[in-house]
């Protein structure tokens, strides 16, 4: 089940990140793996506006979650992670389906997010639930703002990319 985060699921969110960014060690991003997760205060902000998701165990126990921003006017996913214990079900799609709903309901045209371009769940599973890279010559300011953030936090050490879905 998907519903809107509340206060004490976070620093469960914060263990989901952890586990789920342990995937890149894997293949060959130790440094991502090590990454720091964010915070329970970081999340916070997210939940307190209506921007978080979870979805929850039978035990009503975070499995996964998406946090979202809009930027240059879209829906646009900060975060969605799934436990890898929970993985290949069908909660990162209904998380997104979930934004993409919220979205459609405020009118925006798009979701978008930022991820590497070769890690196979990162842009190839995005590309099978029909988001498209943005060219470079495309992204807004504000996309553009996030990707020289990450850079400057080294992401870009792996090639990346931005990505929408027209809704």
């Amino acid at each position: 089940m998907i519903r809107l985060a509340h206060p004490e699921d976070l620093p469960a969110l914060v263990d989901v990140e952890v586990e789920a960014g342990a995937l890149f060690r894997e293949v060959g991003m130790a440094a991502i793996a090590d990454d720091d997760p964010g915070s329970v205060a970081e999340l916070a902000a997210y939940q307190s506006a209506g921007r978080a998701w979870v979805s929850v165990d039978a035990e009503d126990r975070p499995v996964g979650y998406l946090v979202a921003d809009v930027v240059d006017g879209c829906a646009h996913i900060e975060q969605v992670s799934v436990r890898p214990s929970h993985a290949r079900r069908g909660i990162g799609r209904a998380l997104i389906e979930t934004l993409a709903e919220w979205a459609a309901g405020r009118g925006l045209p798009a979701l978008t997010l930022t991820t590497f371009e070769s890690v196979p769940w990162n842009a190839p599973y995005y590309e099978r639930l029909r988001f498209r890279v943005i060219p470079d010559a495309e992204i807004g300011a504000g996309l553009r703002s996030i990707r020289r953030a990450e850079a400057a936090r080294g992401l870009d050490t792996w090639p990346r990319v931005a990505m929408i879905r027209p809704l």
